[in-house]
């Protein structure tokens, strides 16, 4: 019986992370930093934390349905792929 609840609840768990990146509604936990820059236009970028590159747009900071935890704004852009 602890089993059979046991495998239950993996594959509730599996499920439920699958859909979480396929439906947009959590954000990837893998992140990098980037420095600050100066464009060749002279536009200065200020650092930034972003996600790190993967197979979707749809677990990224900015597609909807996500929140960027170190900004607080909630994600405002449809993923391409």
């Amino acid at each position: 019986m602890k089993q059979l609840i046991l495998a239950a609840a993996l594959a509730l768990a599996t499920t439920a992370a699958h859909a979480q990146y396929l439906s947009g509604t959590g954000s990837n936990p893998s992140t990098h930093t980037s420095s600050g820059y100066t464009r060749s236009s002279g536009t200065y970028v200020a650092p930034y934390v972003a996600t790190n590159p993967n197979s979707t747009q749809r677990d990224n900071f900015g597609t909807i349905g996500n929140n960027n935890p170190y900004t607080g704004q909630s994600g405002h852009r449809t993923p391409r792929y």
